[in-house]
C-alpha cells in the first residue's frame, strides 16, 4: 500500500523524522507547518491520510480537525492525531474533533509507519 500523506506538524525535526520514515516505506509526503497551510494543502492535494499535530501555532489542532471535516472531499479521509498531549481526555477530545485515531509522541520509529498503515487499512474496510 502506497499512501499520499499530508502531515500538519510545526516542529521541523518531527516533520523531518516522519517524512523520512514514511518515504522510506514508499509513501509520498507533503507537509504544512501550521493549521491554515495544512487546510489549504488538504483541499488541493486530496491526501489518503492526514497526520495532525494537536499543538500548533496560529490555530489549534482540534480546530484544524474540525475545519478539515467541514470540507466535503475530506469527510472520510483518515485523520490521525500525532501528539504529545497524553493526559486523560486528550484522546477523546481528538476523536471528538474529527480525528479517527491517536498516536502519542514520542513515536516509536520502528512501529510508527506500520501503525499508520494499519489505521488507514482498518478505516478503508
Amino acid at each position: 500500500m502506497s499512501l499520499h500523506v499530508l502531515m500538519i506538524v510545526d516542529n521541523e525535526q518531527n516533520r523531518y523524522l516522519l517524512r523520512f520514515l514514511l518515504e522510506k516505506r514508499g509513501h509520498t509526503v507533503i507537509a504544512a507547518h501550521d493549521g491554515p497551510a495544512g487546510i489549504q494543502l488538504a483541499q488541493h492535494s486530496h491526501p489518503d491520510v492526514i497526520l495532525l499535530d494537536i499543538q500548533l501555532p496560529t490555530m489549534h489542532g482540534y480546530d484544524v480537525a474540525l475545519a478539515l471535516r467541514q470540507i466535503p472531499a475530506l469527510t472520510n479521509t483518515p485523520m490521525i492525531a500525532v501528539t504529545s498531549y497524553a493526559i486523560p481526555g486528550d484522546k477523546e477530545r481528538a476523536l471528538a474533533s474529527g480525528c479517527n485515531n491517536y498516536i502519542e509522541k514520542p513515536i516509536d520509529p520502528d512501529t510508527f509507519v506500520a501503525e499508520v498503515e494499519r489505521i488507514v487499512q482498518e478505516l478503508r474496510t
